[in-house]
C-alpha cells in the first residue's frame, strides 16, 4: 500500500507538470499555437519573444509553482498517509526526505519537458527546476537566480543566463555547505550536479546557435 501512494503522488506529481502553460495561455488568450512561432518552444523565454511580457510572466510564475507544490507538499502529504513506523514514513530534513522530494520534484519537470497533454511536447524545463530548487534550497536558488539576472542584463541571451545559472548552482550549494549546521548533503550535491548537467543538455540546439552567432537575444513582442 505504501508504495501504491508513492506511485499515485508521483503520477500527480508528473499531471501537474503536463500543464503547459506556455501552450494552453497562448491557445486560450490569444488564439495560438506558441510552438509554431519564434524559437518553437513551449516556454516562457519564446512566449515572451512572440506574445509580451503580459503572457510571459503568468507563463513563467506557473511554471515554477506547478514544480514548487509537488517539492514542497508531497512528502508531507506521503506522511499523512503513512503511519510513523511505516517503511514509507520520512523524518524532514533527512537525506531520505530529500530524496522523495526530488522525486516528486522531477516527476513534475519531466511532466514539463513530456506533457501527456501536449502531445509529449513541453519546454526546456528552466523555470520548474527553479521551483524545484526553491523548494529544496531557497538560498541557493535564489543565489543562481540572482547570477541568471546578472547574466541576462549583460548579455540579453536567456539561454546563456541559464546555463550560467545551472552551473553556478552546484558551486553554490557546495560552498553554503560549509556554513551550514547539517554540514554538506549528499544528496543535494549530486543533485546540484545533475542540474547542470540537465540543463545544459537541455539546451544543446542554443549552444549550436550560439556558436554559429544565431542565438537572438531578448526582444519583448509588442502584441496584446
Amino acid at each position: 500500500m505504501n508504495i501504491l501512494i508513492i506511485i499515485l503522488f508521483a503520477i500527480a506529481a508528473y499531471l501537474i507538470g503536463s500543464f503547459s502553460s506556455a501552450l494552453w495561455y497562448g491557445k486560450w488568450f490569444y488564439g495560438i499555437d506558441i510552438r509554431e512561432h519564434g524559437s518553437k518552444n513551449a516556454g516562457s523565454t519564446n512566449v515572451l519573444r512572440v506574445l509580451g511580457w503580459k503572457c510571459a510572466i503568468p507563463v513563467f510564475i506557473t511554471d515554477v509553482i506547478k514544480s514548487f507544490v509537488p517539492t514542497m507538499f508531497f512528502v508531507m502529504l506521503l506522511n499523512k498517509f503513512a503511519s510513523p513506523e511505516g517503511s514509507v514514513y520520512v523524518a524532514q530534513g533527512s537525506e531520505a526526505y530529500y530524496l522523495y522530494q526530488l522525486l516528486f520534484g522531477m516527476m513534475a519537470i519531466v511532466g514539463h519537458i513530456f506533457p501527456i497533454f501536449s502531445g509529449f511536447k513541453g519546454g526546456k524545463g528552466v523555470a520548474s527546476m527553479l521551483g524545484l530548487v526553491l523548494a529544496l534550497d531557497p538560498l541557493s536558488a535564489a543565489i543562481a537566480l540572482g547570477v541568471f539576472i546578472i547574466v541576462v542584463l549583460i548579455t540579453r541571451i536567456v539561454s546563456v543566463s541559464s546555463m550560467s545559472a545551472a552551473v553556478a548552482f552546484p558551486i553554490v550549494v557546495y560552498v553554503l555547505g560549509f556554513f551550514r549546521e547539517a554540514g554538506h548533503s549528499i544528496t543535494m550535491t549530486v543533485f546540484s550536479i545533475l542540474v547542470a548537467v540537465l540543463l545544459i543538455v537541455t539546451h544543446r540546439k542554443n549552444i549550436k546557435r550560439l556558436l554559429n552567432h544565431e542565438e537572438p537575444k531578448i526582444t519583448i513582442a509588442k502584441k496584446e
